[in-house]
């Protein structure tokens, strides 16, 4: 199976959930730092596993989408024989960036972003285990937290701990949003120029202006912006937008007639 999602998401948990309820061997590797070799010696590993007690091998390739053609086609026989059970993780669209071959042997599940509700679970959990001990976070700092997280349960966690070292460091008790603005560095929203979540953001800044919403069109703009994305690059799509979805929208109206705008 290919787990496709954005970061933070809980794709290398699930994978690791997997293999512990199968009672599996679970060899990890990035593709980031893996090769063709390192694909060999998980395949002598799970082929020891398979002689020694019989135990079956979930090999986890984090980052799926950095292997070349030839790295993803090692692979495949080993897929086939049924010796590994192979879980990719990519927050690449796969059917770009994952070898056809290979796509046709797995089944693509799409993870989401973690929602507010989501992460606020996550939240009560970080202080049912103690995380937090000490501190009271009023509720608006909690929905500040979850804002700047944008649905990246690892970003999550990050954010928490470190408003907990700040907040010892300090000798702080309660956490409220004007602390948060002192003490966090907070990173860019997700954006990935290229990438899928551009050409979302950029399509919902389309259909906000179509639709006659500002303030969604607002919102994709300045979440753009915020992301890192070229103004010149917006400027040139809302000269678009002009044209195509306004000045176009009922082109069988002439200028200075009555009701037009």
């Amino acid at each position: 199976m290919i787990l496709w999602g954005p970061p933070g998401v809980g794709k290398t948990t699930l994978a690791r959930i997997l293999a512990h309820s199968f009672d599996a061997e679970f060899i990890p590797l990035s593709a980031v730092f893996s090769g063709v070799k390192d694909i060999r010696e998980a395949v002598e590993k799970a082929q020891a596993a398979l002689q020694r007690n019989g135990r079956q091998t979930i090999l986890f390739v984090d980052e799926v989408h950095r292997f070349n053609k030839s790295q993803q086609d090692a692979f495949l026989p080993f897929v086939e024989s049924g010796l590994l059970t192979f879980i990719g993780a990519t927050t690449e669209n796969p059917s770009f960036e994952v070898n056809s071959a290979l796509l046709s042997r797995a089944q693509v599940y799409v993870l989401q972003a973690l929602s507010d509700a989501e992460l606020q679970q996550l939240f009560t959990r970080a202080q049912q285990h103690g995380a937090l001990e000490g501190l009271e976070f009023d509720d608006n700092a909690i929905a500040t937290l979850t804002g700047y997280a944008d649905g990246d349960a690892r970003r999550f966690l990050n954010l928490l701990e470190q408003t907990r070292t700040a907040a010892l460091a300090r000798k702080v008790g309660r956490i409220d949003t004007a602390f948060l603005g002192e003490v966090l560095t907070v990173n860019a929203r997700r954006f990935d120029k290229g990438g899928d979540a551009f050409y979302d953001q950029i399509s919902a800044l389309h259909k906000s202006v179509r639709g006659s919403n500002p303030d969604a069109a607002l919102y994709w703009l300045t979440r753009m912006l915020d992301g890192g994305a070229d103004p010149r690059y917006l400027a040139r799509r809302l000269i678009r937008m002009a044209w195509e979805d306004i000045g176009l929208g009922r082109p069988t109206r002439r200028t200075g007639s009555a009701g037009c705008c």
